[in-house]
């Protein structure tokens, strides 16, 4: 991982040493090999291009992978996008970096290479350096290739409920709260819903060891998701569609995922709902819904987990103010130890719709109010919150349900 921060010359320099780095590595990894490649400190591609060639010597294929390609890049382009655009565009060092990859693989060496990142962002501005990518991301054949299928949370639940000694209904208990919070992922509209295995194993591996519940379900691993909800927030019209994607009567719909993500775009280009959502679908804060009757595709929160990230967003958006994030702390702690609703009711009416300005009134209906709880009581250590959740015979508009590892609490 490398610094993205700095001066042109600064970041060049990171990169240049990380790459230097990598290869060093294969010199005390493979010695029989590589242990006389030569590092060049100035020049990393002289320092790659003598690798290959000492592959080639040999009668071993060489692979290489690059994880989170984008990662440093975004970081540059968040921070000057002028320095980010001399990376990438003309012969920045970057695109240099591409282009030598695509000659080295032209049957000079490199036999495969596998990039993965988090975005089409970086590969979108140095294509024309490296136009011979096929992208997978969206192959039907490897939608489920990064997730876990119930099936598989199942067996592993199994196994911890024989340590554990679990019975069956705990067993259950414990799958429907990892439904609840870590399912609903999907990257084929025809394909059954998957589990973030981060979250996953978080919350398996805590239990394994514990035999009990994370008080926290969410895994800090995935803090960098809020900084990209707060990403696209930023943008023009972000909060428009942050109030969309919470609206599970209205969400946004695409034809199908953008990948038209150059700084250009990012930066200059009309940044509409399908472009905002297919972002988002990328960075993992979206997945597919249904489509509806006109084939259109349907993008949602996957589950309860990513619908806290985007809670916590709007509520810094809206109430910034540490006033505000205290007096809020304290009538939920208030509603939830006593059930008395007036000192909420009182905050959203004075506090809360203040912060819309008129053109906001718009979007002045049932779901500005729910979002307006949900912003504020949402509490997955105490509550499992939802909306429109079936209770006998109707919906209720919100539901607080005391998590099932809460016993003391009662009002609900």
């Amino acid at each position: 991982m490398m610094d993205g921060h700095g001066s042109v010359e600064d970041i060049k320099r990171a990169l240049h040493n990380q790459i230097n780095a990598s290869i060093r590595g294969m010199g005390i990894r493979y010695p029989d090999i590589f242990s006389s490649v030569f590092i060049n400190q100035e020049d990393s591609m002289e320092s790659f291009h003598h690798l290959v060639e000492l592959a080639q010597s040999t009668p071993h294929k060489l692979y290489l992978l690059i994880d989170e390609y984008d990662n440093f890049a975004n970081e540059v382009m968040v921070a000057d996008h002028s320095n980010y655009e001399t990376l990438v565009m003309g012969e920045g060092f970057l695109k240099t970096v591409f282009k030598n990859i695509k000659g080295l693989s032209a049957g000079m060496g490199i036999d495969r290479v596998f990039i993965a990142g988090v975005s089409p962002i970086v590969m979108s501005d140095v294509s024309s350096g490296y136009n011979v990518a096929s992208n997978i991301t969206l192959m039907p054949k490897f939608a489920d290739l990064c997730g876990l299928h119930e099936t598989e949370v199942i067996d592993v639940l199994k196994q911890i409920a024989q340590k554990c000694q679990l019975s069956e209904e705990q067993q259950a208990e414990a799958l429907a709260m990892m439904r609840r919070f870590y399912n609903g992922y999907r990257f084929d509209d025809n394909e059954d819903k998957i589990y973030n295995p981060t979250l996953a194993l978080y919350f398996l591996r805590y239990l394994q060891e514990y035999c009990k519940y994370p008080k926290q379900m969410l895994d800090s691993n995935l803090a960098m998701d809020s900084n990209r909800i707060g990403y696209v927030a930023s943008l023009p019209h972000g909060y428009e569609i942050i109030a969309r994607i919470l609206d599970p009567d209205n969400p946004p719909k695409i034809d199908w995922p953008s990948d038209k993500f150059g700084v250009k775009d990012m930066l200059f280009g009309a940044k509409d709902q399908p472009f905002m959502a297919s972002l988002l679908f990328y960075l993992g804060v979206l997945t597919f819904g249904e489509r509806d009757f006109m084939g259109r595709l349907t993008l949602q929160i996957p589950n309860l987990v990513i619908r806290r990230l985007y809670l916590e967003r709007l509520q810094e958006m809206l109430l910034p103010k540490y006033e505000d994030r205290e007096s809020i702390r304290h009538i939920a702690e208030h509603f939830y130890h006593s059930g008395d609703i007036e000192p909420l009711c009182d905050f959203v009416e004075t506090r809360f719709f203040q912060v819309f300005d008129n053109r906001d009134y718009r979007w002045a209906n049932e779901l500005v109010i729910k979002t307006a709880f949900l912003t504020i009581l949402f509490n997955d250590i105490f509550y499992v919150m939802d909306s429109e959740q079936e209770l006998n015979k109707g919906y209720a508009d919100l539901s607080l349900i005391v998590r099932p590892d809460i016993p003391k609490l009662s009002h609900s």
